[in-house]
C-alpha cells in the first residue's frame, strides 16, 4: 500500500447516482433477493449473497456494458498520483457514487490476469478446498469474465484476506492501441493510476461445509478508470496505482474490518497453506 486517507463522505443520492448498491426485493423461494451493483441503471454484477456463509462472490451480468471513465482527469491519471487528494480525483470519481462513507486507499498493486476455470482462478482452487462446488450445477462459482490479482496475505490463524480486481467489461473489449501505448509507457518506467469503487464481503462456511474451513476475506476493486493500464500492467508485468474507494456499509463486513484493511495492506504477500 502507499497511503490511506480519512474515511469520507462522498456521492449523490442513490436515485441520481450512476453506480449504486441495490439488493433485489425477494427471489423466487421468497427469500431476501440479490445483492447487485448498478451501473446507469441495468445490474451489472451480482455480489456475495447477504448470508455470509454463502462463497464469496462477484458475477458479471449480461447487463454490464459500461465503464465510467472521466476525461477531466486523465491527465492526473496518466501519471502516478502521489497522494489520494491529488487533483481533485476523489471529488470526480465520487460524484458519481451513491451518498455514503468511503476510505479512501492508494494501492501499489501488479495485476495478473486469472481466465475462470484456469490457473490461479480463485473461484475453482482456493473457494472449492473451502465450500466444495456447487451442489446444483457440480460446478465452482463462475464469475462469467476475466479478473486480476493482485495481493492476499494472512488476517489472522482462521481468516485470510484476497485481493481482486474486478474490470466493468471484459478486457477483450480494450483498445489494441491504448494498450499498447500504456505498455510502452510503463516499459519506460511510468506508473499510472487507476480508480476503483471497492467491497470487503467476510465469508466463512456454515459448520459441517467441506475441508479447510476459515474465513475468506474478499477485497473486490470494480474498475471505474483503467482497463487499458490494468491489461498493459498485466501482459507487461509492470505495477500500477490503483486508488481505491472503499464503500463502508456496502460489504459483508463489520467496520472494524474495514479499519484493518490499510495495515492489512502493508503486511508481505502470502498465501494460505491448506488447513493451517
Amino acid at each position: 500500500m502507499i497511503k490511506a486517507g480519512e474515511p469520507r463522505r462522498l456521492g449523490t443520492p442513490a436515485a441520481e447516482a450512476r453506480l449504486r448498491f441495490e439488493t433485489e426485493q425477494r427471489n423466487a423461494r421468497g427469500g431476501p433477493g440479490r445483492r447487485l451493483l448498478v451501473v446507469d441503471g441495468d445490474p451489472a454484477f451480482e455480489l456475495s449473497s447477504w448470508c455470509g456463509s454463502c462463497p464469496f462472490l462477484f458475477r458479471r451480468l449480461e447487463t454490464a456494458q459500461q465503464t465510467l471513465s472521466l476525461e477531466s482527469v486523465q491527465e492526473q491519471l496518466t501519471g502516478t498520483l502521489a497522494d489520494p487528494d491529488d487533483g481533485g480525483v476523489i471529488d470526480a470519481f465520487g460524484a458519481l457514487l451513491p451518498e455514503g462513507d468511503y476510505l479512501p486507499l492508494l494501492l501499489h498493486v501488479e495485476p495478473r490476469l486469472v481466465i475462470p476455470g484456469k490457473e490461479g482462478d480463485y473461484f475453482s482452487d482456493e473457494q472449492v478446498t473451502t465450500w466444495g462446488i456447487d451442489q446444483f450445477w457440480g460446478l465452482p462459482e463462475y464469475p462469467h469474465t476475466p479478473y486480476y490479482r493482485t495481493f492476499e496475505t494472512r488476517v489472522d490463524a482462521s481468516a485470510h484476506l484476497y485481493e481482486f480486481v474486478v474490470p466493468m467489461v471484459a478486457p477483450t473489449w480494450n483498445a489494441r492501441d491504448r494498450v499498447a501505448e500504456y505498455v510502452e509507457l510503463m516499459g519506460r518506467g511510468a506508473v499510472p493510476t487507476a480508480v476503483a469503487v471497492s467491497t470487503l464481503d467476510v465469508c466463512e462456511p456454515a459448520i459441517g461445509e467441506p475441508a479447510d474451513h476459515y474465513r475468506h476475506w474478499g477485497l473486490t476493486h470494480f474498475l471505474l478508470d483503467g482497463h487499458h493500464k490494468l491489461e498493459a500492467a498485466a501482459t507487461a508485468g509492470r505495477p500500477v496505482r490503483l486508488l481505491s474507494l472503499l464503500a463502508l456499509g456496502e460489504g459483508l463486513a463489520e467496520s472494524e474490518d474495514c479499519a484493518r484493511l490499510p495495515h492489512l495492506r502493508t503486511q508481505p504477500r502470502s498465501t494460505r497453506a491448506a488447513g493451517t
